[in-house]
């Protein structure tokens, strides 16, 4: 089986309401969609991540192909290696592993087609018969949020994740009526996407764990040098969380090793390939971490492929994190399990196990080329 087509397909899918945070302000995903096709005729489909710039993701991918074209589907982690010695992507890891995440979702998509087997199963098999997501909370006013807490407990979700760093007074309002709203029994977690200072996340934690019982907070300082957290470990009885920092294998192994928290929320696209980022999650299970799987704003793609992931983590926990429910549509055939409700059980089919519907995938190229991306900070 060798690959004959590399295709790209940037999109532009709306969300329903704005996702805003101290870091971010946006309307949607603006995402780069890989489509390889092989000799024996089976197409393989991957989803790239993008941070400040979609139209650069989609370059670097461009530029990848020479290095793609002509392989075996199975070689993907020598192609991984190729690009960054000969294709020189060492000097840009960040745009080379966001661009080669999509490719090698593809040709994980192919390997498991091509032996009729999902891909949890090729990372060793499902230790758990289903996954749990959070609650993705609105930044909005009491009134708001205990509407979005009632919409949840209908719904059936344990944990509850809202965005906190930008005014802890309204915040302050916005955990109590979250707390009110869901009772003393399920999850609430914060994050602060690193924006206070080291005597501010003392004091607020110390005050909001006592008021609401937080579960953990997610980046609530700045993770360069890796100190602040582990003295802020040291002085809060909130678990935390590391998210910002787990970039390349080493930055991200560096993080593990120091035992700086409790949680690590990433995924693969921040270390471009599926296995590095499997390999990774068990050495954080040796060290003592658990791990919640992050998203960067996401399609059914990555979801599915994430999912397959958690499936086969040995130390995935509760409530891993999905932008499905927040969605307007999607370029899957089918609605993800998530878009509606907090479990995602086993994926059976071969590959990533979902199908991409081309006619949504052209409409919402289309939007991108007419509108172009969502930037960050509409």
């Amino acid at each position: 089986m060798k690959i004959t087509a590399l295709e790209t397909f940037t999109i532009r899918v709306p969300y329903r309401r704005v996702e805003a945070s101290s870091l971010i302000n946006r309307g949607g995903v603006t995402d780069v969609i890989v489509k390889i096709t092989t000799d024996s005729g089976l197409i393989g489909w991957g989803e790239c991540t993008r941070a400040a710039d979609t139209a650069g993701i989609e370059s670097a991918v461009h530029a990848m192909r020479p290095l793609v074209i002509g392989r075996d589907p199975w070689d993907k982690e020598a192609i991984h290696r190729e690009l960054a010695v000969h294709g020189v992507w060492a000097f840009q890891p960040m745009t080379g592993n966001f661009a080669y995440a999509g490719i090698d979702m593809a040709l994980w998509d192919l390997s498991g087609k091509a032996c009729g087997q999902p891909l949890y199963r090729l990372f060793g098999g499902a230790l758990r018969e289903s996954i749990d997501y959070f609650y993705y909370m609105d930044w909005a006013s009491p009134a708001e949020i205990a509407l979005q807490a009632a919409d949840g407990v209908k719904r059936g979700y344990s944990c509850y994740y809202i965005k906190a760093g930008r005014d802890e007074h309204r915040e302050e309002a916005m955990l109590e009526a979250l707390r009110d709203g869901i009772g003393p029994q399920r999850k609430i977690r914060i994050d602060v996407n690193q924006s206070w200072s080291q005597p501010q996340a003392v004091r607020l934690l110390k005050r909001w764990h006592e008021r609401f019982d937080i579960d953990f907070v997610e980046a609530p300082v700045r993770i360069d040098p890796v100190e602040n957290m582990i003295d802020l470990r040291a002085r809060t009885e909130v678990p935390l969380c590391v998210n910002e920092g787990l970039w390349r294998e080493a930055d991200a192994y560096r993080l593990i090793k120091s035992r700086c928290g409790d949680y690590l929320c990433f995924s693969p696209y921040w270390v471009g390939s599926l296995l590095r980022f499997h390999t990774l999650v068990g050495v954080s299970h040796l060290e003592g971490w658990q791990v919640c799987k992050h998203t960067h704003g996401e399609l059914g793609l990555t979801a599915a492929a994430c999912q397959h992931m958690m499936l086969a983590a040995p130390n995935a926990c509760l409530g891993h994190q999905q932008t499905a429910q927040i969605m307007a549509d999607d370029i899957l055939t089918e609605r993800l399990p998530i878009a509606d409700g907090p479990l995602w059980g086993r994926i059976e089919a071969p590959g990533l196990g979902v199908e991409v519907d081309e006619a949504k995938l052209h409409q919402y190229q289309e939007a991108y080329r007419k509108h172009g991306e969502f930037a960050t900070y509409d």
